[in-house]
């Protein structure tokens, strides 16, 4: 699954070519691209219609456009394998095109150069899609309402994070990727600000203090934000801008997808572990498990 990093890309790219436009019509080409819409396809695709996006949000992994004469917005989850593209009109259909949203472009206020295309949702793996809820009070859609902010949010508090992992009582890479704790941490975050850390990912949270903490989520945050500078980890065709285009930092990580390579800052071969039905890549001489834990 697409990690903020990965999101965020995506989320600036509607924000440039999709926030402004009124829906024209929508076709709901796969039923499973609507199953979080309860009410069906037909009641997705007449509830957007008429209506203008506005600037697209994101929390974690998750984002969503906000309709702007409603109290709701539209969620969008791209599961393993989900894209969003803007797309000329005329472009061939994708083999695994679900959802189709078309605009009026007549209205004044549409993206500068958007005219003539259309907002896609391609899904090999069917295991996103697109819903239609009711927003907060704080403008979020009430199904990720639970959602922790992530490390990016500038209203992140650092100090209530702390608090928090000491009270969890468990591991440390499971603590990040606890969505209700911290969000858009994925695995592959995770193992990368781990190993700028030269901590363990079973190291338990209960003996963090303040100055370990802050030091790995600063590890977190640059972490990401030098995955958002070059468009963010794609391994393969699956995960992509709202243009089509992949993202590179898989050529600048340090631990994940490495196993048998060099450690970069020591040289011992990196290793990997099944962890949680996904695998964890770390130095065995950086990051060393506490006796305590082993």
């Amino acid at each position: 699954m697409p990690e903020l990093p990965e999101v965020e890309v995506v989320r600036r790219g509607l924000e440039r070519w999709v926030a402004g436009r009124t829906v024209a019509g929508v076709e709901v080409l796969h039923p499973r691209a609507v199953r979080r819409h309860l009410a069906g396809g037909e009641d997705f695709a007449d509830a957007l219609k008429g209506h203008r996006f506005g600037v697209a949000r994101r929390r974690g992994k998750y984002l969503w456009l906000p309709l702007d004469d409603t109290d709701a917005s539209v969620l969008g989850h791209l599961g393993m394998s989900g894209q969003l593209l803007v797309q000329p009109q005329e472009a061939l259909d994708e083999k695994h095109l679900r959802i189709r949203v078309r605009f009026t472009d007549s209205d004044s206020g549409s993206a500068a150069g958007a005219l003539g295309t259309e907002l896609r949702f391609v899904d090999q793996r069917t295991f996103g899609g697109l819903s239609l809820h009711p927003n907060t009070p704080e403008g979020l859609p009430d199904v990720i309402a639970h959602i922790a902010r992530d490390p990016l949010d500038e209203a992140f508090d650092d100090e209530a994070f702390h608090t928090a992992l000491r009270l969890r009582r468990t591991t440390i890479k499971r603590a990040l990727l606890d969505q209700s704790l911290i969000s858009g941490v994925g695995n592959i975050y995770a193992d990368e600000a781990l190993w700028r850390s030269r901590v363990h990912y079973e190291r338990p949270t209960a003996g963090f203090t303040r100055p370990r903490t802050a030091e790995l989520l600063g590890h977190v945050r640059d972490v990401m934000n030098a995955a958002l500078a070059v468009g963010g980890t794609s391994f393969d065709s699956l995960y992509v801008n709202v243009n089509g285009e992949s993202g590179y930092f898989d050529r600048s990580l340090d631990a994940y997808g490495r196993e048998g390579e060099p450690c970069k800052r020591c040289g011992t071969p990196i290793r990997r572990r099944p962890w949680m039905n996904r695998s964890s890549y770390f130095c065995p001489r950086c990051q060393r498990l506490p006796r305590a834990a082993s």
